[in-house]
């Protein structure tokens, strides 16, 4: 009987899976439009009015996205009041979408890995997730290691597209 041989175990493959890196903490949007006068405007009396009286600690461990939606001119203190208010209850405020702040939290953790310790190596980037991992995150992670690494891969270690290949 013939012995099984892992070939993609012994191939030396680094596998980055950046849906390691994804936030999974859950994400509420805050969305300014609600506070607009007549959809159009944000009137700083009824704003402050509402910051008052809002219930911050439904926002208690979550991460929270500011926006406005309605095409309307929000002064940036709003903003500002906000997220002075959300701070002592998310776990992080952003001004953005959701997708925004996934990207950059994602960029973050890229930003923090060290390219030395892929120097030289054959790199596969995973490509299925069960998160939606955004595409910035794949071109960012490219772009940290092409400089360092012999090689960069995307997709499954048994089903590869080539990427980069140094010369």
């Amino acid at each position: 009987m013939e012995e099984i041989v892992n070939k993609v175990a012994q191939s030396g493959l680094v596998t980055i899976n950046l849906e390691d890196f994804y936030d999974t903490t859950e994400c509420k949007v805050m969305d300014l439009k609600d506070n607009l006068f007549q959809g159009l405007i944000l009137r700083e009396k009824d704003f402050r009015a509402f910051v008052k009286d809002h219930d911050w600690n439904q926002y208690e461990g979550k991460n929270v996205c500011l926006i406005c939606t309605a095409d309307a001119i929000v002064p940036t203190w709003a903003f500002m009041l906000a997220a002075n208010k959300l701070r002592p209850h998310a776990n992080r405020v952003f001004y953005g979408t959701p997708e925004q702040l996934q990207q950059q939290i994602i960029q973050e953790k890229i930003d923090e890995l060290n390219p030395e310790d892929y120097r030289d190596g054959k790199i596969v980037i995973k490509g299925c997730s069960k998160f939606d991992v955004p595409i910035g995150s794949y071109v960012a992670l490219t772009e940290k290691l092409t400089p360092v690494v012999r090689s960069i891969m995307y997709g499954e270690p048994c089903s590869t597209v080539p990427i980069y290949k140094r010369k």
